[in-house]
């Protein structure tokens, strides 16, 4: 792990529990929104093997009555 990522690690676990929710709101505002987690990575990767195995449908193939 690199110093600065131990020096904010011990600089947290000082901090009172309120101080840390805000902290964490403010972590929040730094990290992108449209990144794709590793279930979203997981999820995509099925629908394309799906889509591979020829296991999906057109939408006009759905009868939505």
């Amino acid at each position: 792990m690199s110093p600065i990522k131990n020096q904010l690690i011990e600089m947290i676990d000082v901090l009172p529990e309120q101080e840390q929710i805000l902290l964490l709101e403010i972590a929040k505002r730094f990290l992108p929104d449209d990144v794709a987690t590793p279930d979203d990575v997981e999820a995509i990767n099925k629908a394309r093997d799906e889509y591979k195995r020829g296991e999906t449908v057109s939408i006009d193939q759905i009868d939505w009555s």
